[in-house]
């Protein structure tokens, strides 16, 4: 699978359609993320939301316009005079919630800034306090990234790339100041360019040239996001040629480990955003042979963790 995706013939000014890449479109930058988790955390009305964030009034508003016209969430009014409006989770945004156990997950093991991580997540079914696990649906093991087999799907051909034109909040400016429990973790996902530089490097695109075509961004801004994410020790770097030295970039172990949060992501596009002939990729989990269907599982028990059986303590 990784020689083809890397061999296959490009058109000019065209990448390949992703499911990763649409969901993120829709869902790839902080303030985004961040008002999803004021959400999801219990904060239905604007100034709730606000306070949360941190984020300005103007840009709560804008991101909770283009939730709802996304189908993520929805609005009610609960007051005529003034107008005002509480939101809550659509099932297109309830569908979200493995996306956040695999975050919190990740959150757990590798955030540097662990005081983030106090909150406890209970599984109810059990009555246990747990860590979410990405599990196989079929044989019900947890699923590492080395145990992934990529293969073309029905829906994978070529689509015009049209970046929605976004303020860059890589950088955790948006997020210091507010009660996030996805600090680190918001700062990739919620950085559009750098997942797609991930989704590059994890599908066996490793150099400079692969990546800028696949991802069709602008060269700076690729080599910008190469550079931070190897200073974030997410790539690694080796050398394949000299005079002059070029680079090809490798998931490190902590990259590996983000793996389950992009293809949940995946997942979700796959459901709401494929195409009609089907996903573009399919993933085989080789333990088993099975084509995987990633749930978010219980450490205790394995059962499914799902936003009815979900407490935080």
């Amino acid at each position: 699978m990784i020689e083809t995706l890397a061999k296959r013939a490009q058109p000019a000014g065209m990448v390949r359609t992703c499911s990763i890449w649409r969901a993120l479109e829709v869902l790839g930058d902080v303030p985004t993320l961040l008002i999803l988790e004021a959400i999801w955390l219990g904060d239905a009305r604007f100034e709730a939301i606000r306070s949360r964030t941190c984020l300005s009034k103007p840009l709560v508003s804008e991101r909770l316009k283009s939730l709802a016209q996304n189908g993520i969430i929805k609005r009610s009014q609960y007051s005529i005079r003034p107008a005002r409006f509480e939101y809550a989770l659509k099932e297109k945004g309830r569908a979200l919630f493995p996306v956040t156990m695999m975050l919190l997950r990740w959150e757990k093991t590798w955030s540097s800034r662990q005081s983030t991580m106090a909150v406890e997540i209970v599984h109810q079914d059990c009555g246990e306090p747990t860590t979410p696990v990405p599990r196989c649906a079929h044989c019900g093991e947890v699923v590492t990234a080395r145990e992934i087999e990529w293969q073309e799907g029905p829906g994978l051909g070529w689509m015009e790339p049209n970046y929605t034109r976004r303020r860059q909040q890589r950088n955790r400016t948006a997020i210091a100041e507010s009660v996030t429990l996805f600090t680190d973790a918001a700062e990739v996902l919620g950085d559009r360019w750098s997942s797609l530089v991930m989704r590059s490097a994890f599908t066996g695109l490793n150099k400079f040239d692969e990546m800028l075509v696949d991802s069709a961004m602008a060269s700076n801004i690729l080599s910008d996001r190469l550079s931070w994410l190897v200073e974030r020790d997410f790539l690694s770097t080796k050398v394949y040629q000299t005079k002059p030295d070029r680079y090809a970039y490798y998931p490190t172990e902590k990259a590996l480990d983000y793996l389950p949060i992009l293809l949940m992501l995946q997942q979700w596009g796959d459901r709401f955003y494929a195409a009609q002939e089907g996903a573009p990729l399919i993933l085989r989990h080789s333990s088993c042979g099975a084509t995987l269907s990633l749930l978010a599982g219980c450490s205790v028990c394995g059962g499914e963790l799902r936003a009815d059986n979900v407490r935080l303590g």
